[in-house]
């Protein structure tokens, strides 16, 4: 009997490491994740650590991640999701859909006003039923509400009900230079406070995290380091202001190695501010599709460098053919700001609202000339957007009616688009956020209400047919008792 444990436990620790070698030498692993956790209660360090403490300008960051620690919170989620494994817990509570289970997750956020207004990342609070944010300096445990999101940025601003709290200064991300020193400051698994230090190494990267249908990408990059739990924290400079949400890592391991990612705070700003005043964010459409310049591009365009966006598709009847832009033009800046890349021009044009009016450099048959724009709306006009969405508490989301620009980018003449999904029955379906319906067993939809009524009420077979945010056509099937 002992030989014949030996014997097991010899192949199992074997097995162990033999599975652990062949996954740490693994070439090119390389993983864009986002910094938040889940299931991460019980493994609570006290640590904060500081990389870099020795470097020239030291006391410099002491003193910033003094100002900047007390303004990240450390926030908590729980959400009640459907378990995988249905045969896992016989006697667990069922719907007609499979089991349910509650699940936790956290992050940070960063205090913005003195009134409780905390900026997050969305995938730290996406489907959360229940956000409590507990502050770093009193310790204070408070229930938050979701005051708007912006998928296209993966931003979500929170409210929480007090008063004087210290809060962050915004810097000028603009300003930012690479090889300038920054601190990443977070408050993973309810720590005191995590600060790191580095550079930053790039601006205007594009690793294609945010799930959305216009996504916008143009985060700082930086080499301190980003763990689990500090998605939706500071990146600051050495004055102490926010200058980036931090959102997600790229390493080899799934943990930190390598650089992480965060949004400019003059993005985050301006997202915020839409957010507060509309409760939706304004953004402006131009009516064209630009592309990046590669050397093949370059040579082929009689181009010295590679600055600028190549206009391929130009809409008709729309801002840019109206303004007399043409495909086969190469824009050169936005508003006198160089353009290098097509994330920085989405960056450019994201900062202004429908109806404003932009300066385009762009380069035509060798010569340079000005052209202005004016941006329009998802609908196709200058108005400024209204909150359009209908929440269902029985469906658990939120759905809107298809935008014209969604409606001429996926070739579709009507659908409803959920946003939003919170515990209900959209959830249980697997049915993504951003997911356009457009006939229900064949009945089309053009508006919202008569969509939710017979969602909620239907019984029987059920066919959902539609278009997933890629563009791709996909339909779900269920038998509703």
């Amino acid at each position: 009997m002992k030989f014949t444990l030996k014997i097991v436990l010899i192949a199992f620790v074997s097995g162990v490491a033999g599975a652990a070698g062949f996954y740490f030498l693994l070439p090119n692993r390389v993983y864009f994740t986002s910094a938040s956790t889940e299931n991460n209660e019980g493994m609570l360090t006290n640590n904060v650590s500081f990389n870099g403490i020795n470097t020239p300008g030291s006391e410099d960051m002491i003193k910033a991640s003094a100002i900047a620690t007390p303004t990240v919170v450390f926030i908590k989620t729980l959400s009640n999701q459907q378990v995988a494994d249905p045969f896992f817990d016989f006697w667990s509570s069922w719907d007609f859909f499979g089991r349910r289970g509650p699940v936790t997750s956290s992050g940070s956020g960063v205090i913005i006003s003195a009134d409780g207004y905390i900026v997050t990342n969305l995938h730290v609070v996406k489907n959360a039923d229940v956000i409590e944010v507990i502050t770093n300096n009193n310790k204070h445990t408070y229930k938050a509400k979701v005051i708007g999101t912006d998928g296209s940025t993966d931003l979500a601003l929170l409210k929480i009900e007090a008063q004087t709290l210290q809060h962050i200064t915004f810097g000028n991300s603009d300003q930012v230079k690479i090889g300038q020193w920054v601190l990443a400051v977070g408050n993973p698994f309810n720590l005191t406070s995590t600060v790191t230090a580095g550079i930053v190494s790039a601006k205007g990267r594009n690793i294609n995290v945010v799930n959305n249908r216009f996504p916008i990408e143009s985060f700082i990059q930086t080499d301190a380091a980003i763990n689990p739990g500090n998605s939706g924290g500071a990146l600051v400079n050495t004055n102490g202001e926010l200058i980036g949400i931090n959102t997600a890592i790229a390493s080899n391991t799934g943990s930190y190695n390598g650089y992480g990612f965060a949004i400019p705070s003059n993005l985050v700003q301006k997202i915020v501010k839409d957010l507060i005043e509309y409760n939706e964010v304004q953004r402006g459409f131009t009516g064209m599709d630009v592309k990046d310049i590669d050397g093949a591009l370059a040579d082929q365009l009689s181009i010295n460098n590679n600055l600028g966006v190549y206009v391929q598709y130009v809409l008709p009847t729309g801002p840019a053919e109206e303004a007399g832009i043409k495909a086969g033009d190469v824009i050169i800046k936005v508003n006198e700001k160089e353009i290098e890349t097509k994330v920085l021009f989405d960056e450019q044009v994201s900062y202004y609202r429908p109806g404003d009016r932009i300066k385009l450099a762009i380069i035509r048959n060798g010569k340079v000339q000005d052209i202005y724009l004016k941006l329009i709306n998802r609908d196709g006009n200058t108005a400024i957007i209204k909150k359009q969405s209908i929440t269902s508490n029985v469906l658990g989301a939120d759905f809107t009616p298809i935008s014209k620009v969604e409606s001429d980018k996926y070739g579709i003449k009507f659908g409803v688009k959920i946003t939003e999904i919170r515990a209900g029955r959209i959830r249980n379906m697997g049915i993504p956020e951003e997911f356009i319906i457009t006939s229900i067993n064949k009945k089309e939809y053009t508006k919202a209400e008569p969509l939710i009524q017979d969602l909620e009420n239907i019984r029987g077979q059920i066919i959902i047919e539609g278009v997933y945010s890629n563009g791709s056509r996909g339909f779900y099937s269920f038998y509703v008792y």
